[in-house]
């Protein structure tokens, strides 16, 4: 009997319920590591798709960079330090070229911490008189670190390098 009413007790205790236009909303608390890969997946696409998506707006790149970083380590910044030297945004922006990167899939190794992630993704590159579509393929490992605004998830992306990025084709406009 005890056990019956402990456990009743607890399943109790697991759930929340939220008034939203009059109507109760059960919500079920959770620990994180339920959803850990979720997330974690989540946060590489997230980091993936503001680094590599790019219109021909020097605050647009900027907002999605500045978003990106907070989100990896200084390997992220050398990278996007490189492309800045070189000329690549503002290239980018002179040309007006848009980017788009559609992330194909994420591979993630829970089993060793800090957790190790490969990401497969294809980028189409639109210029005045062509459509580039390159490959994409990065590495990367997983550390946790505090939730914040800038960081929901609370994970950083450490040791994070492009191992793949070539023309699959080029179509003429």
């Amino acid at each position: 009997m005890f056990f019956a009413a402990n456990r009743a007790v607890s399943r109790a205790q697991a759930r929340i319920y939220i008034l939203a236009n009059a109507k109760a909303l059960e919500a079920v608390a959770g620990e994180r590591k339920d959803n850990v890969p979720v997330e974690a997946r989540d946060h590489i696409r997230n980091f993936h798709l503001l680094f590599f998506t790019l219109d021909p707006d020097e605050k647009v790149i900027g907002d999605n960079l500045v978003r990106a970083l907070y989100l990896a380590d200084g390997s992220a910044r050398r990278v996007y330090e490189n492309l800045k030297e070189s000329g690549y945004y503002a290239g980018v922006i002179s040309a007006n070229i848009s980017q788009r990167l559609v992330v194909d899939s994420i591979r993630l190794d829970l089993d060793r911490y800090p957790y190790y992630f490969r990401c497969w993704g294809q980028e189409t590159i639109v210029r005045a008189t062509s459509t580039v579509t390159r490959d994409l393929l990065t590495e990367g490992y997983l550390r946790d670190v505090s939730r914040s605004d800038n960081n929901a998830h609370g994970f950083l992306i450490e040791r994070w390098t492009i191992l793949q990025n070539t023309d699959l084709k080029v179509e003429q406009r």
